[in-house]
């Protein structure tokens, strides 16, 4: 089966715009998606980038300016600088992965962790908070709690980290098809040909 594996940030906003149109890519093309959340500050780290709160004024003012644009164009809201903007995104990276390990649906759990950092005004990196999130996805909050919480867990975080820079990706969200990386949501109707060719 067409396999694409999606390496991406569970603070990235990017990742929030293209999340749906993935899911509909992978649909069409009957392909299934590995979702490998991965420690973005790391790949940073080892390839170069720059957290958002070191850019220059010039680079973070376009930001805003090119995530209203994509917005507007996917009629989709975001809030450019939300109340707790890029928390420490280690538990809620953990626990999508423990959710999907335990075969549960994780398309749905990402992006309502996602949206709650970039639509409603809630800090991710809250024990608390993730757990709401849980229960209202109707999954098993203790057991996916604890699960986020051990070793093993950890250990797959980090690979996935790891797994992102050897594969070349440098940046939330990447899709990665047959070795071919494709950076952002705007790549995905280059994803989509690659995937249907």
């Amino acid at each position: 089966m067409k396999t694409i594996d999606y390496y991406f940030w569970m603070n990235s906003d990017w990742a929030y715009l293209g999340a749906d149109r993935l899911e509909a890519l992978a649909a069409r093309q009957q392909a299934r998606i590995r979702y490998l959340p991965v420690d973005l500050p790391e790949v940073y780290g080892r390839t170069g980038g720059i957290l958002l709160g070191l850019r220059s004024p010039e680079r973070q003012a376009y930001r805003v300016a090119e995530l209203a644009r994509w917005c507007r164009k996917l009629d989709i809201h975001v809030n450019a600088q939300p109340a707790y903007m890029c928390p420490d995104a280690g538990l809620a990276s953990r626990i999508v992965i423990a959710a999907d390990r335990a075969g549960l649906p994780v398309a749905a759990l990402y992006k309502a962790i996602l949206k709650a950092e970039w639509c409603d005004e809630q800090d991710i990196s809250d024990e608390a908070t993730l757990r709401a999130i849980l229960l209202r996805q109707g999954l098993d909050a203790p057991t996916l709690l604890a699960a986020a919480a051990e070793p093993g867990i950890e250990t797959i975080y980090r690979r996935n980290t790891d797994d992102a820079v050897a594969a070349g990706v440098f940046g939330s969200p990447a899709y990665v098809y047959r070795g071919e990386v494709f950076w952002g949501q705007d790549r995905l109707e280059m994803l989509e040909e690659a995937v249907a060719a």
